[in-house]
């Protein structure tokens, strides 16, 4: 593990501190939206990804949910993952809207939330317990310790992007998430399933199972869905 040098910010998280990395739009303002990472940590792959959605149009923020740590193989990761205290993350989450939804440059009045991997779960769980202070989930592949028991609170809309081939989250693992989603939120839900792997938009392809044609039909979607329900 090593230090994470991508930290530029500093936000409040339910009397402590919390931080994170945030990027601009060049113009200065747009809707907020929070990326949260995988099990690797806010490392250099998921900075370039707040960066894309920045010069997308959006003041997007990245919680740094391991606290300056970095993993370099799954068995780090894995370790990382399992001691992350879930109660926790999900503050300093909680404390990122607020950071966003309180910044000059944020023009939106709700914020978005994309997760990869534990992320995409934290995504799922940050909507669940924001209510309509979220109005778009993003949920990539979403697995591990932040899976929400329950989706009743999600008011904001929901897309989801998985891989047929996912051995962390087997599609039909997936397509009961998307049921049990639209069963107990009634939120509007959209799932698109991919043949692909896990962490298939990762273009580190530290897993070898980065697909770039699918990736970008990801994000595409994911663009279009983000401009329609956040503002």
């Amino acid at each position: 593990m090593t230090e994470q040098p991508f930290q530029n910010v500093t936000f409040a998280s339910n009397g402590g501190t919390a931080h994170g990395y945030l990027a601009v739009p060049e113009g200065g303002s747009g809707p907020g939206l929070i990326v949260i990472q995988e099990w690797w940590g806010l490392d250099d792959s998921l900075k370039k990804v707040v960066d894309r959605f920045a010069a997308e149009g959006f003041v997007a923020l990245a919680p740094d949910l391991f606290g300056g740590r970095v993993a370099h193989d799954s068995d780090e990761a894995g370790q990382m993952l399992s001691s992350l205290p879930v109660e926790q993350a999900t503050k300093d989450l909680a404390g990122g809207v607020d950071f966003l939804l309180g910044h000059e440059a944020v023009s939106s009045a709700t914020v978005g939330v994309v997760g990869y991997c534990m992320g995409g779960a934290f995504a799922l769980l940050l909507a669940a317990q924001q209510g309509n202070r979220v109005s778009a989930s993003v949920s990539y592949y979403g697995v591990g310790p932040g899976t929400p028991e329950s989706y009743a609170g999600i008011t904001a809309a929901v897309q989801g992007h998985y891989g047929t081939q996912d051995q962390m989250m087997p599609a039909d693992d997936a397509r009961k998430t998307e049921e049990q989603i639209r069963s107990e939120s009634g939120a509007e839900v959209q799932f698109f399933y991919y043949d692909a792997g896990h962490a298939f938009m990762n273009p580190d392809d530290k897993m070898g199972t980065h697909k770039p044609e699918l990736a970008e039909q990801a994000w595409s979607r994911t663009l279009e869905f983000l401009r329609s329900t956040v503002q």
